[in-house]
């Protein structure tokens, strides 16, 4: 009688002090063998979970906590089998409660976690519920780390009361994995959990824009900390960058309309990350302008666009050489942010400090996730540039994927040089550090490979993105001692060459963790992760995403891998119809987009690319991959830079074409690391081509059109 009393006690002051939100539905808990499995973040969440679901359950709780005077009257009030994490036969006893019908509750990181994100997931929960077929009950807990009995670093900002929030989600089952070994199975049984608890994480995302991301950030980190970099070397703070944004989208929505595309022709600046997320609160949509394509390619971009007002720098256009390519633009209408400060009227000033900083929400008009964010530019490495609408839904959902699978905390600095118009450099490298708490400093161009290196030391950056052409650059000129502190190297963009991966774990000791996506999916579909990593993959895929692949004739291995999610491009906008939105689809129907990349997809997930379905040729009726022949010339040559085109042929169809930056490199080597490497003779090109160096586009990519035209030019 008295346990009931305490405990109804303890239901109503939590729901008081907590606001505590219960969300899904309850239906899931009247299965016969119920484990219910949920994230670790403070030490309140046994007793949020007992005061609020709608059972009698056992809670397995880990010895040194049991052992503790005040925890252990805590859980008086419940049933609870104490147990040692380190002791193999521990989970034992939860299956003999599981068979015997009692529902039990479980945390299978097995600790609190120190980070903010999920931790390490043992395998024992797992195996119980595959062994005994248990019903999982996942339930996600949100707010309990804001509080003061969390373990999160003194950086993270705590209040006495947050406001909480349970989910709980649909039921689901791990079936017993079919393996060789009793170890096998337990470990298979572990991923599977592991893939279930990450899903619950990123399902609990908010259906919210950016800017109002931005403003629970705000809220959530604490205004005056100190977050943003450039290299002006000025530290911004969440009020700092809440005021630019506020300022500069006030001023251009004066020439500007609602809906309208606006171009955004800036470099990696504090000022460019401002006038973005300001003008989507205004609900204008940024169109992030590559400023080191050719006018032919800015053309296209604005016409399919229908661009009309493009904001710039008189500075950054005469230090980058803009002038000539501007005044090319026809039809556009210039605006400088020189002129944009020099405008601002008192009334403005006033505005900003007296009401709209304070109340930073009401300046965004109504909006829906679902409405356009931003719109990115195809590298245009395969022809004219597309424009990818990207909505707030689809940025937010990558976030929160990318978030789910690796621990980026408020201890982290992001030295991002990639540049904010590529979806590489805008969502993994400056939106996602933004809004999850995290330090940044944005660099204006990642080529100088000097400077990166001296930075990453200065600024005691840990989280470095980088394409693999960069970061071999980087490797080559940087001291064994600059990259010290990181933590995380993320490859992306292009094929993180063999090369590079051994050169960094050489000579700094680093594991680079390679990831793979498209500018249509915002852009992360699959990554390496310090829990689950293969080399020569890609990763897995992210929460969320479902993926089949496509057969190709003539191709043996794998298939054209098409995806659909929440982080997929709304459509596309092109020269030949501009302004019309083309929602995206493929031969599997709407919403699935074809990535146009060949891909394996092994057993426990991983995903290995095997070529790009453009990047092969027809030779002799057999399809030849050209990432196979650049393969070949790495092996052949690993300390210089390689590329293979395609060109008619009367004989064959088609013939290879190999540039390389290597003047000594011969078709007998190639042949040599063919038969190494079991590669047909037909990959072997019979054209060598020496070069002083391979020409690249602004996102590190090998321009490939450059090389064919070169290649057709002989």
């Amino acid at each position: 009688m008295m346990r009931s009393i305490v405990i109804v006690v303890l239901r109503g002051l939590c729901r008081l002090l907590f606001r505590v939100d219960i969300q899904g539905a309850a239906a899931g808990f009247n299965a016969d063998r119920l484990l219910v499995v949920a994230n670790h973040e403070s030490l309140l969440d046994g007793l949020l979970l007992g005061l609020f679901i709608p059972i009698n359950p056992v809670f397995v709780v880990h010895t040194a906590v049991a052992n503790k005077p005040f925890f252990r009257l805590i859980l008086s009030l419940v049933d609870y089998l104490a147990v040692d994490p380190t002791n193999p036969m521990a989970m034992k006893q939860v299956v003999r409660l599981l068979e015997a019908g009692r529902p039990v509750v479980i945390f299978p990181e097995g600790r609190i976690t120190t980070t903010g994100s999920l931790m390490k997931v043992y395998d024992g929960p797992a195996f119980v519920a595959a062994r005994t077929g248990a019903t999982i009950l996942p339930v996600r807990l949100d707010g309990p780390s804001r509080s003061y009995f969390s373990r999160l670093s003194g950086k993270y900002p705590k209040v006495l009361f947050p406001r909480i929030r349970l989910t709980i989600l649909p039921t689901t089952t791990i079936p017993l994995p079919s393996a060789p070994t009793a170890k096998l199975r337990r470990r298979l049984a572990g991923e599977a959990m592991r893939r279930l608890m990450q899903e619950m994480v990123f399902s609990c995302r908010p259906a919210q824009t950016l800017f109002a991301a931005l403003c629970d950030a705000a809220e959530i980190f604490g205004r005056n900390r100190r977050l943003l970099e450039d290299v002006r070397q000025i530290e911004y703070s969440y009020n700092d960058l809440l005021k630019m944004a506020l300022l500069l989208s006030r001023q251009v929505e004066r020439m500007t309309a609602v809906g309208e595309r606006v171009g955004l022709l800036l470099p990696n600046m504090a000022p460019t990350l401002g006038l973005l997320l300001g003008l989507t609160a205004r609900r204008r949509i940024p169109a992030m302008l590559n400023y080191t394509a050719g006018l032919d390619a800015l053309r296209a971009a604005c016409t399919a666009a229908e661009i009309r007002t493009v904001l710039t720098s008189r500075a950054f256009v005469a230090q980058a050489k803009l002038a000539d390519k501007l005044a090319g633009l026809h039809g556009v209408q210039l605006v400088y942010l020189e002129d944009l400060k020099a405008n601002t009227r008192l009334a403005d000033t006033l505005w900003l400090l007296a009401y709209a900083i304070h109340a930073p929400r009401s300046h965004a008009l109504p909006a829906s996730p679902e409405d356009p964010a931003v719109i990115l530019f195809t590298s245009g490495s395969e022809g004219m540039p597309k424009g990818v609408v990207l909505s707030h839904r689809a940025l937010l959902a990558n976030i929160a994927q990318v978030r789910a699978v690796i621990d980026f905390s408020v201890d982290d600095k992001v030295l991002n040089a990639m540049p904010i118009f590529h979806s590489f450099g805008l969502t993994a490298g400056t939106l996602l550090p933004i809004l999850t708490g995290a330090s940044l400093f944005l660099y204006p161009t990642p080529l100088h490979y000097r400077v990166i290196p001296e930075l990453a030391y200065d600024r005691n950056c840990t989280v470095l993105f980088g394409t693999s052409t960069f970061l071999n650059n980087y490797a080559h000129h940087a001291h064994p001692y600059d990259f010290y502190r990181l933590r995380y190297v993320v490859a992306g963009a292009e094929k993180l060459s063999e090369a590079v991966r051994s050169l960094w774990f050489e000579k700094f000791g680093i594991r680079i963790f390679e990831g793979y996506g498209t500018t249509e999916t915002a852009p992360v579909l699959a990554v390496n992760t310090p829990m689950a990593y293969r080399t020569g993959t890609v990763g897995t895929l992210l929460p969320g995403i479902e993926a089949r692949l496509v057969a190709v004739a003539g191709v043996e291995r794998g298939g054209i891998l098409h995806v659909r999610g929440p982080n997929l491009m709304s459509g596309y906008l092109k020269a030949d119809r501009p302004g019309v939105l083309q929602p995206p689809s493929s031969e599997l129907g709407e919403g699935w987009y074809a990535t146009g990349d060949v891909v394996e997809i092994d057993s426990e997930g991983f995903v290995r690319i095997v070529g790009r379905m453009k990047r092969f040729a027809k030779i002799a009726g057999e399809m030849i991959s050209l990432e196979v022949v650049e393969r070949l010339a790495v092996a052949a040559s690993p300390t210089c830079s390689h590329a293979a085109v395609s060109q008619p042929d009367a004989a064959k169809g088609e013939a290879l074409v190999l540039f390389t930056t290597d003047p000594a490199l011969s078709r007998d080597q190639l042949s040599t690391a063919a038969r190494e490497l079991g590669v047909a003779e037909l990959a072997v090109p019979r054209t060598i081509r020496p070069v002083e160096s391979l020409p690249l586009m602004g996102t590190g990519k090998v321009d490939h059109l450059a090389l064919q035209r070169l290649a057709a030019s002989a």
